[in-house]
């Protein structure tokens, strides 16, 4: 029931200062803005990147935007999904007896009706790419159980656990489960992870507990990205294990957000279907 991997949404302190990074870094544009009401009292800043936009929200006054601010600084709030049937999903997760919120077109789930994830689904549209990225494919959620939370994503969302792969990674300790909506036609997904090894994510898991760690875009080239971030002055890092296909921008350069980007379908190499990458990285 979900298409795409649509949306990241920030807590940011200025939403014009982060427009601008986004601007600078991704080449991403400014498409809207306006007010949300409560729950979350926040000023929102829209921008697009790729297909893909990135919702940025200041605080308004007192409530959740404001307090994740306190507690935790800027960086992710919540991970968006776009659906071709919203009514569907809406009306799937109130059989299950989770609690929706709505803005416009919007659903809204809290972490606690999910394995930690803030989740946003809307209505799938079709845009023209901008900037740097083709567009997200992937949001992260860190778990305390990776197959108990496939589970529960496979029956909130209505997903196919055969299109499923696993994923593990020494370096970064941790094993989990790819959620992937439509391979072999797109690598959108969402990666839950269970830390297993001492490591950044597992410091940001026994900080934070179940919650959204990052999320992972695709570009045709990703040196432009890098050149733009050495001019800035803005920390990222190439991918020890697959450098030809992936480097990390480090929140400090994204308005709190850690983001991986990765140079078309080269995705497929981790993502159990190695033979869906370009014929020059095959094992």
């Amino acid at each position: 029931m979900l298409d795409r991997v649509d949306r990241m949404i920030l807590a940011v302190r200025d939403g014009a200062a982060a427009a601008s990074t986004f601007a600078e870094v991704l080449g991403a544009e400014k498409v809207r803005e306006g007010d949300l009401g409560r729950p979350y009292n926040a000023r929102r800043s829209v921008v697009q990147a790729g297909d893909s936009e990135f919702e940025l929200w200041e605080p308004a006054g007192e409530g959740p935007v404001s307090q994740h601010l306190e507690r935790w600084g800027e960086g992710i709030f919540a991970a968006g999904f776009s659906s071709s049937n919203v009514t569907d999903v809406a009306r799937r997760l109130e059989d299950r007896g989770r609690k929706l919120t709505t803005h416009g077109e919007q659903l809204f789930l809290e972490p606690d009706q999910t394995a930690g994830m803030r989740t946003v689904i809307q209505p799938t549209v079709k845009r023209d790419t901008i900037g740097l990225i083709t567009g997200l494919y992937e949001t992260t959620n860190i778990v305390d159980d990776h197959q108990a939370a496939a589970n529960l994503y496979t029956d909130l969302f209505g997903l196919d656990q055969s299109r499923f792969s696993p994923i593990k990674s020494k370096a970064f300790g941790y094993a989990g489960t790819l959620t992937l909506f439509d391979p072999p036609g797109r690598l959108d997904r969402v990666e839950i992870t269970q830390t297993t090894e001492p490591g950044a994510m597992q410091r940001y898991y026994e900080k934070r507990g179940q919650s959204l760690y990052m999320c992972f875009v695709e570009t045709p080239d990703y040196a432009p990205i890098r050149e733009r971030l050495e001019a800035r002055g803005g920390r990222f890092a190439i991918a020890a294990d697959y450098p030809d296909a992936s480097m990390f921008i480090h929140p400090t350069a994204l308005c709190g957000m850690l983001m991986g980007v990765s140079v078309t379908n080269e995705a497929w190499r981790w993502s159990g279907r190695p033979e869906l990458a370009p014929k020059h990285v095959r094992a």
